[in-house]
């Protein structure tokens, strides 16, 4: 299947053999090719498209949000100049959402920018990270603090990748098909809320709609001046909480574990500023609380989480702008909500 947007093409099948004629045929303008992994890409994913590849430079980083720094993109620098890449060049982003974030970021600024390719190998990056063309890793603990906006060459999107994945990687990109439900297609939320992640046996489908939805919502708005702000509905309270945990604990949330947090608490400020139904917020709640296991939101000082909040990209003036929904299916954005009114969302959490 192949999705057409304004600048670029996306590629859905289930196998990796099924694109490997188009992948050849795009790379054979390059006079360079350069493959981004991690160790887990490296060992699982790797492998799959390999041998379909021309001649190419392997970079390998370490995986982790941990990893999504100025540093990291040194060291991407470095190899990049040693073998003589130039603007004729092609990076493939061979990874999850932290790949694709910063081989997307390294490549737009690499001699003021040479095309790259994203290959996302995670749900999380399939669904959401590697479509819209947002670029960036995080800088001094705030998550996608330095960044710009710039488009891919082509996505391509195998559900073959999916198996590679442990459970928990699943369940993380799954928080972002459910929040695609919430803001924009009521039905697709009662589809994605009732499933068992143990039982799917067609991701194409799921991933198809949620490529859709998010296509759809940035052609409209490529630059997040307005609606495609809705995309970060439970990402203003989420990423507060991530960045925190990533500093904190132990074994840190996933990108979609602590969204999912952070939707319950938006989903609370929506219905007691905004009109989301009481019956709406019950089933928000317990659908995420039947995905996602209970977090001890409680551990972490109030006054470091509205702190991350202070510095989130959507605020104005430094008033904390939030996207919220009026209800299933239909969000709005740049709603601003009182420091008395966030703390009790997030006593709501704790309290359930």
């Amino acid at each position: 299947m192949q999705i057409k947007t304004e600048n670029y093409s996306i590629h859905l099948s289930d196998k990796f053999s099924g694109q490997t004629a188009f992948l050849q045929n795009l790379l054979k303008n390059y006079s360079s090719i350069f493959v981004l992994v991690d160790e887990n890409t490296l060992m699982h994913c790797y492998p799959i498209i390999s041998q379909y590849l021309p001649e190419h430079t392997t970079i390998q980083i370490q995986s982790g949000e941990q990893q999504k720094n100025i540093d990291t993109c040194k060291y991407i620098w470095n190899i990049l100049t040693e073998n003589k890449a130039e603007r004729k060049s092609v990076l493939l982003n061979l990874g999850g959402g932290v790949i694709g974030d910063m081989g997307g970021f390294v490549a737009g600024t690499f001699k003021r920018g040479f095309d790259f390719i994203n290959i996302p190998t995670t749900l999380l990056a399939q669904v959401d990270a590697s479509i819209g063309g947002k670029l960036g890793i995080d800088f001094n603990g705030v998550k996608n603090l330095i960044g710009l906006f710039g488009n891919p060459k082509a996505v391509i999107i195998c559900s073959e990748f999916l198996k590679t994945l442990p459970s928990e990687q699943l369940r993380s990109g799954f928080a972002e098909i459910l929040k695609h439900g919430l803001i924009q297609d009521a039905a697709y939320w009662k589809i994605s809320s009732a499933l068992s992640l143990e039982e799917i046996f067609d991701w194409n489908a799921l991933i198809s709609t949620s490529v859709h939805i998010k296509k759809e919502v940035v052609e409209k708005d490529p630059f997040e001046k307005g609606l495609r702000k809705i995309l970060n509905f439970g990402h203003t309270i989420g990423h507060a909480i991530e960045t925190w945990s990533l500093q904190n604990d132990a074994q840190p949330l996933l990108h979609g574990e602590a969204i999912a947090i952070g939707m319950i608490c938006e989903a609370w400020l929506s219905n007691k500023l905004f009109g989301l139904s009481d019956l709406e917020l019950e089933n928000i709640t317990n659908t995420i609380f039947h995905f996602y296991p209970k977090y001890a939101l409680e551990k972490i000082p109030v006054d470091i989480l509205l702190k991350h909040m202070q510095l989130d990209k959507k605020n104005s003036d430094g008033i904390i702008q939030y996207s919220l929904l009026e209800s299933i299916g239909k969000a709005n954005f740049d709603k601003q909500v009182s420091k008395e009114n966030i703390l009790e969302s997030l006593n709501y959490y704790s309290g359930l």
